[in-house]
């Protein structure tokens, strides 16, 4: 049976989901300005002649940035550059010069942070995704608009907290940073909460709540429970971890859990002060 003709609308409804298909799995920008039909191209072609190249006419060989190979050396590299840091703004260059971490090069900006660096709330996720990474400012896509509301719940906004990622630079595709990634990034995120120095600290999700806590405990076990974050200079910091607003979009159920937390912040930050 020969399949009915589409319309111009459900050719264009197709074509909407297909975008949003691609776009789910991270495939968000066109490699060519033109499509390419790879069956031709793999089409067998006779071999052009041999001809033997004029040593006076070879151009030199182009030359190409390798990318770094990440081990433990970077990882070192990374704790010196984020120690010579004395004020954040040093820590930002620092982070957009570092050449150590290869997720830079597939990135399109440097995701350092957003809010008020001097408030005494910082709130510290994993890593950008595709609406931050474009935008260049954490939590600014569907999960961002999350957390803009339970902040508005008790009594804060951007200008009275502080925001940023463990790791700086949208992963590709949004995949799961890989643990070399994630110690090379780590002593960035610690110095950039030494020199906050918040009063409090929120850490969103497992990924953030595992790196600055070094625990493996799950997630489910460590929310809603007073932790200690500790900087290099011994300056111990209050720590609640929570579940992530990404997660909490997908479990809408648990935003009881995560209310509970804040909550919990709100009371330690007003017994501070």
């Amino acid at each position: 049976m020969v399949p009915p003709m589409m319309s111009s609308q459900e050719k264009l409804t197709s074509l909407a989901d297909l975008l949003a298909f691609y776009a789910e799995a991270g495939v968000d920008e066109p490699l060519e300005e033109l499509p390419v039909d790879r069956f031709v191209a793999a089409a067998p072609t006779r071999p052009a002649p041999t001809v033997e190249p004029d040593p006076q006419n070879v151009p030199p060989p182009r030359a190409y940035a390798a990318p770094v190979v990440p081990d433990e050396g970077q990882a070192v590299l990374a704790r010196e550059r984020a120690a010579a840091a004395n004020t954040l703004d040093e820590l930002k260059l620092a982070m957009a010069s570092f050449e150590g971490c290869n997720l830079r090069l597939t990135a399109k900006n440097l995701v350092f942070a957003d809010g008020n660096p001097e408030a005494d709330l910082m709130l510290v996720g994993e890593a950008p995704g595709r609406d931050e990474d474009i935008e260049g400012l954490p939590f600014v896509g569907r999960s961002g608009q999350l957390l803009n509301r339970i902040l508005a719940a008790i009594g804060r906004d951007r200008t009275s907290a502080y925001i940023a990622n463990v790791i700086p630079w949208r992963p590709p595709g949004n995949r799961t940073p890989t643990p070399i990634e994630t110690e090379i990034c780590r002593p960035f995120i610690e110095r950039q909460i030494e020199l906050a120095n918040p009063k409090v600290l929120i850490t969103l999700g497992a990924p953030s709540s595992r790196t600055l806590l070094r625990t493996t405990e799950a997630i489910t076990r460590l929310r809603g429970g007073w932790r200690t974050f500790t900087t290099q200079s011994g300056v111990e910091i209050p720590t609640m971890p929570t579940l992530h607003p990404a997660y909490l979009l997908r479990t809408p159920a648990h935003k009881k859990l995560a209310w509970r937390d804040f909550l919990e912040v709100k009371a330690k930050l007003a017994n501070l002060t």
